[in-house]
């Protein structure tokens, strides 16, 4: 027995120490990937995916997938990695946002069979990213990350990747790119923009950044940033040499990005939906974000359209929304508008795919000059907060759209309810809990005591109580039937004794 058990653990032991590293996992397993479809949350699911593969990408990931969640709910398992399984969609990297070593282990295990490699998500500049301090917002705590690939590497079977995004100084992100690498990271991807190019300060990726990483890693690295064409795919592989490039809004607004080609715009949002259906299901706000993307530069032209695209509720409406748009176009091609629309400052017309170029923010005319002060200040001011009584007119355009779905919602932060929080994670807690804690710790404490809580639907003494009262039950029954099981062989033994004494009596002698 001891000795099964030995080689059992060298047998996984083998197999992890079997799979394969660096150069040889891209060539091997990601059967050297130049074309890459990068994370998006709520953007590459399985169906965009096998869309982006059909027109020349040769790697996708999967959205950034929230660890903790992914641990501690079965549904989120499900909808966002299990019933995602398709032989057409490999190689498949699973990527996480995580900043507990351990939470990240135990959702890379149960991710590693659906997937060829689980990627550490150290790029995300958002201000969920910010509030959840993962992403970017790790990226000056080289211990903790350090300790993290460590593990994976250690514990997983399939290889460990990050991706990331560079510091200003050169030098500091080299030295970060070869921590992860000499931690156990297999493959690392390189937005050359800082944390704080994002949105209307994106600007332009560093490829230097990309390029001096390249050089200073013995791991394969993918590019991610400025690819708009596949021109800018080949000239960003000459010019750095990476091994792959990774593209998000790019290929958000082209699918065929990676094929060299920009088709009709309604001939890719035909495919999508095809692919939709073929394979469910799929959420309608993923559906409604693609359609957006895709259509972007004719819905600034037919706005009527537009407002019909954001209210629909079904898949089928949907698809009639980009019907009615292929035919206004095809209209316009048939009236000779196609040059008209060439000069509105677009490569193409508005009808082909093409990408999206942020308008770069105005930089103020001169130092000390008024105007130049003006125009900054007109810039950079963010928008003026709302009036405390919540006016229409100054609501943001997201609470203008609840206020229209319900007229009597009430924005001002002095009549909002005021929640007392839990005790243990500062959620609100649950007004009528007897332990005064939120449905969550409510939960936890009342099954380790076996406690009733009424206000949150829990039960668990009185089902003890009801299990104890049946199995009592059961046992008054049994005793019953035993004794009357028992008692005929008493009374068949009394009756042998009495025929066996009575003939002796009327026997003559």
């Amino acid at each position: 027995m001891l000795m099964e058990k030995q080689s059992a653990v060298l047998q996984v032991k083998s197999a992890v120490m079997a799979k394969l590293q660096g150069f040889e996992f891209w060539r091997d397993t990601l059967k050297q990937a130049r074309f890459v479809v990068a994370p998006m949350v709520d953007q590459s699911e399985l169906a965009w995916r096998l869309l982006s593969r059909r027109h020349g990408a040769q790697l996708c990931y999967t959205p950034m997938l929230h660890a903790q969640v992914f641990v501690r709910d079965a549904n989120y398992r499900r909808e966002n990695l299990y019933n995602e399984v398709c032989e057409e969609d490999r190689p498949l990297i699973t990527q996480f946002c995580a900043n507990d070593p351990e939470v990240f282990i135990k959702a890379a295990l149960l991710a590693q069979d659906y997937c060829d490699a689980i990627d550490l998500n150290l790029g995300c500049p958002q201000m969920i990213a910010k509030r959840g301090h993962y992403g970017v917002f790790l990226q000056d705590e080289w211990e903790l990350l350090e300790k993290m690939v460590r593990l994976a590497n250690e514990k997983l079977s399939v290889p460990i990747t990050c991706k990331i995004r560079v510091f200003k100084e050169l030098e500091k992100t080299v030295r970060y790119a070869q921590m992860l690498e000499k931690a156990g990271c297999q493959l690392l991807t390189v937005h050359g923009r800082t944390k704080d190019q994002k949105g209307a300060m994106t600007g332009i990726a560093s490829w230097e950044h990309i390029k001096a990483v390249r050089k200073a890693v013995n791991i394969p690295v993918f590019a991610n940033g400025n690819i708009q064409h596949l021109s800018d795919v080949e000239r960003c592989i000459q010019e750095t040499g990476v091994q792959g490039v990774m593209s998000a809004e790019g290929n958000l607004h082209n699918p065929a990005l990676f094929e060299g080609c920009s088709p009709p715009v309604w001939e890719m949002a035909e495919e999508y939906l095809e692919v939709v259906k073929q394979y469910p299901p799929c959420s309608l706000s993923y559906v409604r974000a693609h359609l957006f993307k895709l259509w972007h530069h004719t819905l600034q032209i037919h706005q009527d359209l537009r407002e019909d695209l954001a209210k629909v509720k079904t898949l089928e409406a949907l698809a009639d929304v980009s019907k009615q748009l292929r035919l206004r176009c095809q209209e316009e091609i048939a009236k000779g508008k196609e040059v008209e629309e060439k000069e509105g400052g677009l490569p193409f017309p508005h009808w082909i795919c093409q990408p999206y170029v942020r308008p770069p923010p105005k930089e103020p005319v001169a130092n000390g000059n008024s105007q130049g002060s003006e125009v900054k200040k007109t810039v950079c001011q963010k928008r003026a907060l709302e009036d405390s009584d919540g006016t229409a007119d100054r609501l943001s355009k997201n609470k203008q759209k609840k206020r229209s779905r319900n007229p009597k919602k009430n924005f001002c932060p002095e009549q909002k309810p005021k929640y007392i929080k839990c005790e243990q994670c500062g959620n609100p807690k649950g007004n009528k809990c007897v332990f005064s804690l939120c449905r969550g710790c409510c939960k936890k404490k009342a099954y380790k005591e076996v406690a009733d809580c009424p206000s949150h639907g829990l039960r668990f003494k009185t089902k003890a109580e009801k299990q104890k009262a049946e199995e009592s039950e059961r046992k008054d029954e049994s005793v019953p039937e035993t004794e009357t099981d028992s008692s005929p062989p008493q009374l068949l033994s009394d009756a042998c004794t009495e025929l066996q004494e009575k003939p002796s009596t009327l026997l003559p002698l």
